[in-house]
């Protein structure tokens, strides 16, 4: 039985539409994650005054004349959310997100998920993270992303009376990460603090889940998409169905072989032993 738990993060490239966001809950199961997850923002309460009037900075990726215009098509309401939630249930992945605001984090506790995500955006956001605390009794997860030193140790002190209900994950926040920047013994010292560490990974391949498997990570998260050159900022970090299988795929080996030798001489080797021991 494995121990660890997959999350196919399809963030908001769903592009506001339902079906497509069924779609991709559909390959994310079929590519063998365990959770498919995805945003929940109030866009005027979660975008910065300033960026609201102006344009999106990347056009190719624009999906509205302004930014504000640009999150608001981008969302799903909370009808089409607890859809998406009964349509996750029906073909046995779990559905969760991440909220941006107070007033989205209302709406989602109402249609009850087992997990709710705190993004890196609002790690420093206390008065959400106190609401989510106060009010919702599932698994909270939050990653810390934009974070460092000071601030870093501040988070982990304020989370660590609620440590039972906290899945912590280590996160460097890019689109896409290099490997020099994805500091994975981060992991190590979240796990002397934390029994649930998780690793939301940023960066290219499936070559580092392992590593942060062997490190303490349980937990891992990917942006997911059924095609990388798909026209949303997330796609260029985001793993397509083939890639998640194989992550999936590498982190069962991993977890397999990390074992001791036993005291005795395993079957496997005692047939080489009898043909090949001088």
């Amino acid at each position: 039985m494995k121990n660890f738990t997959v999350i196919a993060e399809i963030g908001c490239c769903h592009i506001g539409n339902l079906e497509r966001a069924k779609n991709l809950a559909k390959l994310a199961k079929l590519s063998g994650a365990d959770i498919l997850k995805t945003q929940k923002r109030n866009p005027s309460e979660s975008v910065r005054e300033e960026l609201k009037n102006t344009p999106h900075p990347n056009q190719i990726f624009a999906y509205g004349k302004t930014y504000l215009e640009h999150r608001i098509n981008l969302e799903l309401n909370i009808e089409e959310h607890n859809e998406l939630k009964q349509y996750c249930e029906s073909i046995d992945i779990e559905y969760s997100t991440s909220v941006w605001d107070i007033t989205s984090a209302k709406k989602i506790i109402d249609i009850n998920p087992y997990k709710i995500k705190i993004p890196s955006a609002c790690n420093k956001n206390i008065k959400l993270i106190n609401f989510l605390l106060n009010n919702f009794k599932g698994q909270i997860h939050i990653s810390t992303g934009m974070l460092a030193g000071g601030d870093l140790e501040n988070l982990i002190n304020y989370l660590l009376p609620y440590k039972e209900k906290i899945v912590i994950y280590h996160c460097t926040s890019g689109y896409p990460v290099p490997f020099e920047n994805l500091y994975l013994y981060e992991i190590k010292n979240l796990c002397k603090k934390f029994p649930m560490v998780g690793f939301s990974n940023h960066g290219y391949g499936i070559a580092t889940e392992p590593i942060a498997y062997t490190l303490g990570s349980r937990y891992f998260e990917r942006h997911f998409i059924d095609d990388r050159i798909f026209p949303h900022t997330d796609a260029s970090a985001s793993l397509e169905p083939d890639g998640m299988r194989r992550l999936i795929r590498n982190l069962n080996a991993t977890e397999k072989a990390l074992s001791y030798k036993p005291l005795i001489i395993p079957e496997i080797e005692k047939i080489q032993e009898e043909k090949l021991r001088i």
